[in-house]
């Protein structure tokens, strides 16, 4: 959805690049990046396991292909389909949240701590997985993102923040872009923990206290 998001929002403001490439699709499959969807997380994921530390796991999609040109006014058309992505995770997650947390309470009322026979344990299960897998997509979309919104290039952050500095802020954060990736990886590296602990405080206030109770509870309980 959020590569789906940068590639409508170009589209409805003339490009049809990320169209003609076939981009514009919920399927998965053609945004994924050999790269940023494979390697790099699973080499994060053993570098973390050999020398330990604050690495922050993370990975991308394959971009999709965008041309400015196709823009009335190339600099705000860049703003918003920055912004895109980050806000479709931000809608996704809010509406996530308003369909959980009106289903919380009736687990809470009907299932938590009470037992019965098959028909209501099948019933306390699948209520159960569905919070659950709605607590998970909340946590997903959070550190999508947040993580997004980083103000270096490639991410979105960039994109935004280069709309409001000016030309000489844009010349930097050119020259910056070439080494944009080495130096979030570093930054993650040096800071991974606290920038885990930041996201983990905002999907635990969005979530609550009884919702992360259901989810510990396991279903059990």
């Amino acid at each position: 959805m959020h590569e789906y998001s940068h590639g409508y929002v170009s589209w409805r403001l003339g490009d049809p690049t990320a169209k003609n490439a076939g981009r514009l699709t919920l399927n998965p499959v053609p945004h994924i990046d050999p790269v940023g969807t494979v390697l790099i997380p699973l080499g994060l994921i053993v570098m973390q396991l050999i020398f330990g530390g604050g690495l922050f796991i993370f990975g991308w999609a394959k971009p999709v292909p965008i041309d400015p040109r196709y823009f009335r006014d190339s600099e705000r058309g860049m703003l918003l389909v920055g912004a895109a992505g980050p806000l479709s995770n931000i809608l996704m997650l809010s509406i996530s949240a308003l369909i959980g947390h009106l289903l919380v309470p009736l687990y809470v009322g009907n299932f938590l701590g009470d037992n019965g026979g098959f028909l209501f344990q099948f019933a306390k299960n699948g209520f159960w997985t569905l919070l659950y897998f709605l607590g998970v997509f909340i946590i997903i979309n959070t550190i999508i993102g947040l993580f997004n919104l980083i103000p270096l290039p490639p991410l979105d952050g960039s994109r935004i923040l280069n709309y409001f500095l000016s030309y000489r802020g844009k010349q930097i954060m050119a020259q910056v872009e070439r080494y944009g990736f080495f130096i979030i990886l570093g930054l993650l590296w040096l800071f991974g923990d606290a920038f885990f602990w930041f996201i983990q405080r905002i999907w635990t206030f969005v979530l609550g206290h009884n919702w992360l109770q259901v989810i510990a509870s396991g279903g059990v309980i």
